[in-house]
């Protein structure tokens, strides 16, 4: 399970014309999922994201978790993060998990998170066309991945 987490002062995500998820200050977190993730992976990568120390506390050091700030987290899920591009021009994403598979996984992961105490979690529309609007606060992007 792979997550590109970006700190953002708010995000949110579009289908077609309809908004289906916007969070103002917490966390925007892209989620790949691939063949041999299950509960350990989705349950580690959970409790990481809620208690990641990248908020600023008064002395403007990175200090405070989401769950700290009380922020919202934006998840939207994105296969391409397991493409791979190392050989050839187009990405092969032959390491991605299929449909079935990664949808429950990104539904648990939301779900995980309620339980950890982040108040705010919305979620993209997984396998659909997203339009996802950042504004990265800092810029502060992390990778974190579970194998």
């Amino acid at each position: 399970m792979r997550a590109v987490v970006q700190r953002v002062a708010r995000a949110s995500v579009t289908v077609g014309k309809a908004e289906v998820g916007a969070i103002e200050r917490g966390l925007l977190i892209l989620l790949g999922v691939t063949h041999d993730d299950g509960e350990e992976q989705v349950a580690w990568l959970a409790n990481k994201v809620a208690g990641l120390r990248i908020f600023e506390d008064d002395e403007c050091k990175m200090n405070l978790s989401l769950l700290d700030v009380g922020g919202g987290a934006l998840v939207v899920s994105q296969f391409t993060l397991y493409g791979d591009a190392r050989r050839g021009r187009r990405p092969s994403f032959t390491a991605a998990a299929r449909p079935e598979v990664a949808e429950p996984l990104c539904d648990r992961f939301v779900e995980l998170l309620h339980e950890a105490g982040v108040t705010q979690v919305e979620s993209g529309a997984f396998g659909a066309h997203m339009m996802v609007e950042i504004h990265n606060d800092g810029p502060v992007t992390l990778i974190l991945e579970r194998a």
